[in-house]
């Protein structure tokens, strides 16, 4: 009896093993070349709006360029996940998160849309709660870049986060907060590097693609900028000193873009309108290369 009960535990935890690895990605490049993707589904929570999404559809500034592009609808309610999303259709863990992309332009047509663009992960699980590292455009002012994270369970979420204007080299804020309460605490020390940042001179993500992307390991995240002209790694954060912070559990891959009401953009209070037309984000790839800490 207890040899049976040995094999059928080793069975059920082979089985185990198995799924885990069937449900994570391995590493991987989405080019959008075709009318679906592989690796990602399109998300809505709202129905008879497939014409949201195009696959292998030319980039409006860079032909021969294939994208997926987002299409938000001006009925959209308000908040994250509402307009157009795609998300990986396994886990992803570990690695190396990069992703080449263009922002809408909205600046002379509707200066205060309120809208966002997000490349980032996101799952949430009882225990440990959530894992989310971001990259965050609000449209209104397409030289400002937030990047940060989100864990913790719910009702006592955790975030770090960096809001800077790369074209200007201006970092405005590095802190970390809690939910609920809100009250920022400034980062210090090995939380706080680069203390400076290069500016990238005519940088803004509406007028031109970018190539952005994340290292994410147990103990440290670092986030940057391939530079559009001499192809140099600039690193906007070197987040490290503290796992505080810093995911430990897998999550899904990205890309989403709705209108937000209640969050306007570093310096400009207005900026929370309803967007008046169907602005178009536009993706030329994204990859993952899962890897362990050196």
């Amino acid at each position: 009896m207890k040899k049976i009960l040995f094999f059928s535990s080793l069975f059920i935890l082979m089985l185990t093993i198995s799924a885990t690895k069937e449900k994570s990605h391995k590493k991987f490049f989405e080019d959008f070349k075709k009318s679906s993707s592989k690796y990602f589904s399109p998300s809505l929570r709202r129905s008879g709006t497939e014409d949201r999404y195009a696959f292998a559809k030319e980039s409006s500034i860079e032909p021969g360029t294939s994208t997926v592009t987002f299409m938000i609808d001006p009925e959209d309610p308000a908040g994250a996940g509402r307009g157009p999303e795609i998300v990986s259709k396994k886990f992803t863990h570990f690695g190396t998160y990069s992703a080449r992309l263009k922002i809408p332009d909205v600046t002379k047509v509707q200066p205060n849309a309120g809208i966002v663009v997000g490349y980032f992960t996101y799952h949430m699980e009882a225990d440990p709660g959530l894992s989310e590292i971001d990259w965050e455009w609000l449209v209104a002012d397409p030289e400002i870049i937030y990047i940060g994270t989100w864990t913790g369970q719910r009702g006592k979420m955790r975030r770090i986060g960096r809001t800077l204007n790369m074209a200007k080299g201006t970092i405005f804020s590095t802190s970390y907060r809690e939910r609920p309460g809100e009250t920022r605490t400034a980062l210090e020390g090995l939380q706080n590097q680069p203390v400076t940042i290069p500016a990238i001179e005519g940088y803004n993500a509406s007028k031109q693609f970018y190539t952005y992307g994340f290292d994410w390991y147990p103990d440290e995240i670092r986030w940057w900028i391939i530079h559009p002209v001499n192809a140099d790694t600039v690193v906007l954060w070197d987040y490290k000193g503290s796992r505080v912070g810093i995911p430990q559990n897998h999550t899904h891959y990205r890309l989403n873009f709705w209108y937000t009401k209640d969050w306007p953009v570093e310096g400009n209070p207005n900026s929370i309108e309803k967007p008046l037309n169907r602005y178009e984000l536009e993706c030329d790839w994204m990859s993952y290369t899962p890897t362990k800490k050196k």
